[in-house]
């Protein structure tokens, strides 16, 4: 039945209206400034993954809440001498070598870019930091929108999305950016705060005068035992009546546990003047247990939380209960001028919504973003850690907290997303299986993001069928090893070896001797028990399940391999002793593929032909494809003083040589049904590497 014209008219009317809204909404969703990938902050890892992401073409934009980048150096450290080492001079001109020991630069392919250009201090200071960052960023025109600072960031449910949803990102001016994928690399930058009874009478480290001369004659409590704490003390040690430094737990020594974050010795002057009894000292106590009362005079004193619980609150400082009051040697009965708070930062989880469930992690993690070992978010689908944020992930282990860590982090992550969002596979180079050995010798000697990134990031070596070759995958974050298929667009049906390195299990940390007599293993058969950071190969005939990743023993890297094993610990970090280094790789090699890896001249190859069934890889790839080495008078005249060919005398009369080839005929098929001892000696010599 029609509906009269008058009813029709307020339907029609309300329905244009919707249609109008709905369109205006859509209208103003696709007039947001969109970008694929959107990074906050500026600092080195922002930066690092601009370079990435420029080089790749892709669509991406940088907010930066400062004027220029690396505005944290700008400010910090207080005292600005940075404990990143820049070390310009290695003996060697290999410069993916030389990265182990330059800890400031960041990957780009301008070698004007390294920080030894910039610096000549061993410890830089961090002025030249800021101006580096400057100039890495103008030099390869990364994208940066300066002073835009980011105060809000949610979602936007959108199945056309590249995960199901889009980053609405708001700056201060209530601006509104609509992205892909978000990338955090803001750093951990919030100081870390404990409050109790008197602690508006701390001075943070954020703000605390660094000059000298204001704490001449002054008595001084220092809140903290990490780097910031120690360089804080190291500056006034000179003019101070004494320095108390006071944590809850002990001193972290970066020589003993291997960890570059734990306390440089470059800071650590306040431990001599404490064990020499230069009145300075250390004492261990939970903060939150404390309390500060400030006298009359304006000095401040220490005391336990429940001495103020069970004092009349409205009672004069003078008349608090004090420890001294009963125990009279109390260890801080003395009062300070000064208290200083000097806690390190936590990550800034303020500006986002609830809906990215971006959560803390657990412990002494807390501070960091849970991520998972891919550094996505637990909580969201296409949000990126980058950077010191990131360090959930190796704290106190490896050096992902650091430029020289996560600048092949940053790496990584790009790796991934190249592959998940452009269908790019994880770059790998294909070698012929005879080329396994020195694959791995030329990583371990000379690849910087497995020598810092230890037990982190590993190279992976996928096998093809029948293990004539194998694909070589570098850095590859070994966390997600069990989806590796999935990340990388390559295959692993036939086996697989990683490569790491890693310090022994047993010999780091905070309670240990790290200086005792023969703490260096040098045989090659006790390599397993290597103390210090050494290469360390996996074999796994398939890839390990996710389960068998969570199961894994919190000290071991990977799970339980089919086979393992340790390349002797080196002075130098050097493994290319033959012997050493070198044989045991390649018998271990050998065993776990059940063929043979050595190299031989064209006489080996052929006497292989008449005796074996099977040829080692390197004839079947070589000598049978008329690939052989060629002989020649000068490697004939080698080979006959290795002892690996017997020495034919030249005959010159046509009796002679015709006899002689009889006679060299006869006796090469005698040869070849009674193998005697020359043959034997040819095929079975580990001599020919």
């Amino acid at each position: 039945m029609m509906a009269p014209p008058a009813a029709q008219c307020p339907w029609g009317l309300l329905l244009t209206f919707a249609f109008y809204l709905g369109s205006s909404c859509t209208d103003s969703a696709s007039a947001l400034p969109h970008h694929d990938y959107c990074i906050i902050g500026a600092g080195p890892s922002g930066l690092q993954m601009a370079y990435f992401l420029q080089r790749a073409g892709r669509d991406y934009v940088v907010f930066e809440r400062s004027h220029a980048p690396g505005s944290f150096f700008a400010l910090y450290p207080r005292h600005r001498k940075l404990i990143s080492i820049n070390k310009r001079h290695t003996g060697k001109s290999n410069s993916e070598f030389n990265l182990r020991h330059d800890w400031n630069s960041l990957l780009s392919h301008d070698s004007r870019l390294l920080f030894q250009h910039y610096s000549h201090d061993f410890f830089p200071e961090a002025d030249t930091m800021v101006h580096y960052l400057e100039d890495f960023a103008s030099m390869l025109e990364l994208r940066v929108q300066y002073n835009t600072a980011i105060i809000h960031v949610r979602l936007e449910r959108d199945s056309q999305a590249w995960n199901g949803h889009y980053f609405i990102l708001t700056d201060h001016n209530s601006q509104d950016y609509r992205c892909s994928l978000l990338l955090v690399a803001t750093g951990t930058w919030v100081p870390n705060v404990v409050n109790f009874p008197g602690s508006e009478y701390v001075e943070g480290y954020e703000s605390v005068s660094i000059n000298p001369e204001n704490f001449a004659g002054q008595t001084v409590l220092i809140l903290g035992r990490g780097n910031s704490a120690f360089e804080t003390a190291e500056n006034i040690l000179g003019v101070t009546n004494f320095i108390h430094m006071v944590s809850r737990s002990r001193v972290r020594l970066s020589w003993a546990t291997h960890y570059v974050g734990d306390l440089r010795a470059i800071n650590n002057g306040l431990l001599d003047t404490y064990q020499l009894k230069s009145l300075d000292g250390l004492l261990e106590g939970d903060l939150e247990d404390l309390a500060i009362v400030k006298d009359k005079k304006g000095k401040l004193h220490i005391t336990l939380k429940f001495y103020l619980e069970n004092s009349n609150s409205s009672a004069g400082a003078e008349s608090i209960t004090l420890p001294q009051d009963e125990l009279d040697n109390f260890a801080t009965r003395a009062p300070y001028d000064r208290v200083i708070r000097c806690l390190g930062w936590k990550f800034d989880f303020s500006i986002y919504n609830r809906s990215l469930r971006l959560m803390p992690g657990k412990g002494n993690k807390k501070k960091y973003p849970l991520i998972k070992p891919s550094y996505e978010s637990r909580g969201t689908l296409g949000l990126f850690v980058l950077g010191a944020a990131s360090h959930s992930i190796d704290f106190r282990k490896s050096a992902g907290g650091f430029i020289h860590g996560f600048r092949y982090t940053t790496r990584a992550v790009h790796h991934l997303l190249e592959h998940r969002h452009h269908g790019v596979p994880w770059p790998a180079s294909v070698y012929p299986i005879t080329q396994l050995t020195n694959s791995i010798i030329k990583r371990v000697n000379e690849a910087s993001g497995l020598y810092q990134m230890f037990s982190v990031l590993g190279d992976i070596i996928l096998l093809r069928e029948n293990a004539t070759a194998f694909e070589y995958l570098e850095e590859y974050p070994v966390g997600i090893l069990a989806e590796l298929e999935l990340h990388t667009g390559r295959k692993a049906h036939n086996g697989l070896f990683v490569v790491i390195m890693e310090y022994g299990k047993n010999f780091s940390g905070a309670d240990k001797d790290v200086f005792y007599y023969n703490r260096a293993v040098g045989e090659a058969q006790h390599a397993w028990q290597s103390n210090f950071l050494h290469p360390v190969i996996y074999y796994y005939k398939r890839l390990p399940t996710e389960r068998e990743m969570r199961l894994c023993p919190p000290d071991w890297p990977l799970p339980r391999p089919d086979a393992v094993h340790h390349i002797v610990e080196d002075f130098l970090t050097d493994w290319t002793a033959p012997n050493a280094h070198i044989l045991p790789l390649r018998r271990f090699l050998e065993n776990c593929l059940e063929t043979d890896l050595r190299s031989f001249f064209a006489e080996s190859c052929f006497l292989f032909a008449l005796t074996h069934r099977k040829l080692p890889p390197f004839c079947q790839q070589g000598y049978l494809r008329m690939q052989g080495l060629v002989g020649n008078k000068r490697l004939r005249h080698h080979a006959v003083e290795a002892g690996l060919l017997e020495d034919h005398t030249v005959m010159h009369s046509t009796d002679e040589l015709l006899g002689g080839q009889r006679g060299s005929c006869d006796q090469l098929l005698k040869d070849h049904m009674i193998p005697g001892s020359p043959l034997h000696h040819l095929v079975n010599t580990k001599d020919e590497l």
